[in-house]
């Protein structure tokens, strides 16, 4: 039997109308964007951070968001670096840059609302196809079916669909299954019950199928193996870096951090303790030391090493050593950073760093007194 035939769609659909919305109606979390009326700005900012992040983890970080920059004029007036601050530790910044850029194009072009159209909220910077269906529904009523990680998981094992689901071919399989079932007169609804049905009931290990109100309809779970889909390839193993970082004091024993590019790489627009990859045939004061002339145009003395930090990012893992150094030459350039300030450990708080670069913060303030040159050099 195709995963698509016609009649397992037609129960489907009105398996969505008669089960799937009225359980999302008895369950869905009260969660702070879903308040009703529903707050476009609100719920645009919430899709945003939800992008590769989890609900728990968001919560906090929208409460605080939402009281800092209350409208789309608020954040558009804002400097980065107090955005970037109440983004930090979130991850994927260019998610931060992008909404401050388009909380500008909203007060330049729209007073300072967003447009109700999808084809021009699909132009607002950062927003792609899942996130200009979900807005489009959800704030504005317009049938739209978006299709997050949730949705696909949900809607691969109920049709037990073939395909790796990283692949274009598949996904838009997925995508005309989600705007099939779409309830027409309960759009968001319906792409917030998909998404609850995934991250409550049909979760990616130990699914909860005797909790689930499509169970008779699936056909992953009538097979009997409902972690079988979706197909996804093989997870490769994460490369691994080793990277120095200068903690310089100067003679005030204030601190040099320097600013990564808003406009280039991972991280950007964050600040930092100046250093980057080891390379393989070097020590790791020789990184240090190469790094800091090649980034700043500065001669150190590398000194005793403060604290290695382990971290990992989506694509790859880090092992970070921060060492103590002093400036025996040159004064700070901006060589491959954007900017560099000297601060002392109680004004750490001002800047967003990395979840890495704090780890080093942490270190620095367990110490038994604030660092000084004189007790390392």
């Amino acid at each position: 039997m195709s995963p698509t035939q016609p009649d397992h769609l037609a129960a489907l659909r009105l398996a969505v109308r008669r089960r799937l919305l009225p359980w999302f109606a008895r369950h869905a979390r009260d969660l702070p964007w879903r308040q009703e009326p529903r707050d476009p700005y609100a719920v645009w900012i919430s899709e945003i951070m939800l992008q590769q992040t989890r609900v728990d983890t968001v919560i906090p970080y929208f409460q605080r968001f939402m009281k800092r920059f209350p409208t789309p004029a608020h954040l558009a007036a804002a400097p980065m670096r107090d955005v970037l601050k109440h983004w930090e530790g979130l991850g994927y910044y260019a998610r931060a840059h992008r909404l401050h850029q388009a909380a500008q194009v909203l007060v330049r072009d729209y007073q300072g609302r967003l447009p109700d159209d999808p084809a021009l909220l699909a132009k607002l910077p950062g927003l792609g196809p899942y996130a200009t269906a979900a807005i489009a529904s959800l704030a504005f009523g317009h049938p739209r079916a978006a299709l997050d990680g949730n949705i696909m998981r949900v809607l691969a094992r109920l049709t037990a669909l073939p395909g790796d689901i990283t692949r274009s071919a598949t996904r838009r399989k997925l995508q005309h299954l989600a705007d099939t079932l779409l309830a027409p007169k309960h759009p968001g609804a319906t792409n917030e019950a998909w998404m609850e049905l995934g991250a409550l009931v049909c979760t990616p290990r130990n699914p909860r199928c005797s909790a689930c109100p499509l169970a008779r309809l699936c056909k992953a779970r009538a097979a009997g193996r409902p972690e079988a889909f979706p197909q996804k390839p093989k997870k490769k193993k994460l490369p691994h870096k080793v990277v120095g970082a200068a903690v310089i004091l100067n003679r005030s024993n204030q601190i040099l951090i320097a600013q990564r590019h808003p406009d280039k790489g991972m991280l950007n627009g964050l600040w930092e303790f100046p250093g980057g990859k080891r390379r393989d045939t070097e020590t790791m004061a020789g990184c240090i030391a190469r790094e800091l002339r090649e980034e700043m145009g500065l001669t150190l003395e590398v000194g005793p090493r403060l604290v290695i930090v382990h971290h990992a990012y989506s694509h790859f893992t880090i092992e970070l050593h921060a060492h103590f150094a002093r400036i025996l030459k040159g004064r700070p350039l901006h060589l491959d950073c954007a900017d560099h300030a000297w601060v002392t450990p109680d004004q750490f708080d001002a800047y967003p760093f990395s979840k890495a670069d704090h780890g080093i913060i942490n270190a620095m303030r367990a110490l038994p007194r604030p660092p000084r040159q004189r007790d390392y050099f």
